[in-house]
This record gives structure tokens, C-alpha cells and sequence, in this order.
């Protein structure tokens, strides 16, 4: 693969060595050279296997400063709380309607929340919904009672991180315009998270390497 010459001036900045997480930080807001606000990339590379079940990695975490994205939540709930998720912030809320749209294709949101009483009416979607990774589980907090705190929590910074096909873990903790000490929280927050949810199955350390990346840039 050819990269280009700022590419090759940035990637020539970084050392062969281990920078701990705020040296980190900042080397990668200096190789950036994207003309936009990119975002921070954590890569994590585990000790896990996803072909054990006993390994699976999957969970959310509220990051303390926010991703720097605006989250368009929707709702699927009954007639009797759709009052409820509008003023706790949901952009779309529905049940019959909202499914007929995602069958139609329209789906314009990010996140979708639902309740326990309602999820088995979205069954007929879940071929659509899952690919796109957006169906709720219990897993990511999506199903909840709760819908008013979730609703708020997904819109303050809550991402979702999971262990994909070759055991790694992507996840991006903010945009770097940020201040570097928001960003090293947030990237402390995401592997304390991480780390709380190490299989019993791995006696070794989880985290085998850990990357920082700009959206552009080594």
C-alpha cells in the first residue's frame, strides 16, 4: 500500500517504543494532519478469542467527556411512554410506525432504545437491525425500564465496544479537538471498561497492544 508524503512525514514522528497513554495523546494530535476535526481511534488488540464464547467481550461506557458527536437515539416503546422518551431526549420515537419505516429503510438514527415488554415486537426487523449493529441488547443497555437515564446517558458519550472476528477491539474516545487531558480520560475510561470485563478464561493480561490513531494519520 502507497501512502503519501504527509502520511510518510507523520509516520516518520513516531518511535518504536511505548509511549504511556498521554505521550500518546499528544504525539497523536502532532502527526495529524487532517483538515477536519478527526476523531481519536483506540485500537486494542486482546488476548481474547471470539471463537470461544467464554472469551466474548462486549459492553458500553460512559465516557467523561463525550465523544463529540451528536447521537440521534429513537425509541421503541408503547403509547404509554412515548411522552416519557421525547422529554427524556429521543429524536424519534414510535412503535407500529417506526417499525414500518425501518422496513422501508429508513432508519436515521444511531442508537436505538427499547423496553423489555416491547422487544419481542422487533423481531421482524432484527435481520435488519442487526447487521447495521444497531438491534438492542441487553448487553449494550439498550433494553431498558430505565428509558429516561439510558436515553441521557447515550446522548452524554455512552459508546458501545465489542470484540470483533480477529479479537481486537476499535473504538473512538473523542474528537482531537479536545483537551488532552478530556482525551486521556476518556482512553482511561475505555480500558478500565475493557478490563472489567475480562473473560475468567484468560489467565494471561487482556491487552496484548494497545494504538492511538488520528482519523488521518499513522
Amino acid at each position: 500500500m502507497k501512502h503519501g508524503k504527509k502520511y510518510i512525514a507523520a509516520k516518520a514522528m513516531v518511535e518504536s517504543k511505548i509511549y504511556d497513554v498521554a505521550e500518546a495523546v499528544a504525539l497523536v494530535k502532532k502527526v495529524k494532519y487532517a483538515k477536519f476535526d478527526g476523531s481519536l481511534d483506540v485500537n486494542i488488540k486482546t488476548a481474547a478469542d471470539p471463537k470461544y464464547n467464554d472469551q466474548a467481550i462486549r459492553g458500553t461506557v460512559v465516557l467523561p467527556h463525550g465523544t463529540g458527536k451528536t447521537v440521534i437515539v429513537a425509541a421503541f416503546v408503547g403509547d404509554d411512554r412515548v411522552d416519557e422518551a421525547k422529554s427524556a431526549g429521543a429524536t424519534i420515537v414510535g412503535n407500529t410506525e417506526l417499525i414500518r419505516s425501518i422496513e422501508a429503510g429508513n432508519i436515521d438514527f444511531d442508537v436505538l432504545v427499547t423496553t423489555p415488554d416491547m422487544i419481542k415486537d422487533l423481531a421482524k426487523v432484527a435481520k435488519i437491525l442487526g447487521p447495521k449493529g444497531i438491534m438492542p441488547t441487553p448487553k449494550t443497555g439498550t433494553i431498558t425500564t430505565d428509558l429516561q437515564g439510558t436515553i441521557q446517558e447515550i446522548q452524554k458519550g455512552r459508546i458501545e465496544f465489542k470484540l470483533d472476528k480477529t479479537g481486537n477491539i476499535h473504538a473512538g474516545v473523542g474528537r482531537l479537538s479536545f483537551d488532552d487531558a478530556q482525551l486521556i480520560e476518556n482512553v482511561n475510561a475505555l480500558l478500565t471498561a475493557i478490563e472489567a470485563l475480562k473473560p475468567a478464561a484468560i489467565k494471561n493480561k487482556l491487552f496484548k497492544k494497545v494504538t492511538l490513531a488520528p482519523t488521518m494519520g499513522p
